[in-house]
């Protein structure tokens, strides 16, 4: 199988399973057109992070990376009238457009959205006792991994579903001389999860139209 055939089934994915979503479009059209980087998650997986807020029953959602809000929008589409999601981005040229792109979906007055590098935003939710969430998707830079995982600890409770995104890496995760901080972040979550006691995960590798990688998920103790 090649990338060419892993994109053709998620387009058969999305075709089969999903109806047309022009909101969705406009808001990746909209990256597209701000220079935005293409690493949003695919449509299967924002589906699939929409459907684990549901699965979760979750009324309180952290996402720590929001890019253009493309699965900000899937999150907080799944959320309850009463729900919030706190996404946390560091560009604030990427903060506009998503921004603009919540305003696109309907969806701004359950996003709270807040600029800056996320480990100083981690540290004033600490501050404000903004916990516990109730689902948290770590998707921002790699390196970083780990303290981000800390951070989404401290504001969880026996119960909370952690996602981290981009953990395979092609499977350079295999890679234990490697040197590339990516890769390094992606062992670090393993490595974190693996070694905390109050932690109980797996992790699944994908392919599709964004190539070959997987995510960790795990559930709070």
């Amino acid at each position: 199988m090649s990338k060419t055939s892993w994109a053709a089934v998620d387009d058969y994915i999305v075709g089969s399973l999903f109806e047309a979503d022009p909101v969705l479009d406009a808001v990746l059209a909209a990256n597209h057109d701000h220079g935005l980087p293409a690493i949003d998650v695919s449509p299967a997986q924002g589906k699939l992070l929409s459907l684990l807020v549901c699965i979760q029953g979750a009324k309180k959602v952290l996402e720590i990376g929001t890019l253009g809000g493309y699965s900000t929008v899937w999150m907080a589409r799944a959320l309850p009238v009463d729900g919030k999601i706190v996404t946390l981005e560091l560009d604030p040229l990427h903060a506009d457009v998503a921004q603009s792109n919540f305003e696109r979906a309907g969806v701004s007055e359950r996003v709270e959205l807040r600029v800056g590098p996320a480990l100083q935003s981690l540290a004033a939710l600490g501050a404000e006792n903004a916990g516990p969430f109730d689902l948290v998707f770590i998707d921002a830079d790699k390196p970083n991994n780990p303290h981000y995982l800390s951070w989404a600890m401290r504001l969880s409770r026996p119960g909370t579903v952690i996602i981290c995104d981009n953990v395979i890496r092609d499977g350079a995760v295999l890679d234990q001389g490697g040197r590339d901080p990516n890769v390094e972040g992606a062992r670090a979550a393993f490595s974190f999860i693996g070694g905390e006691k109050h932690l109980d995960g797996t992790a699944i590798q994908t392919v599709g139209a964004k190539g070959y990688d997987g995510f960790a998920i795990a559930i709070v103790n």
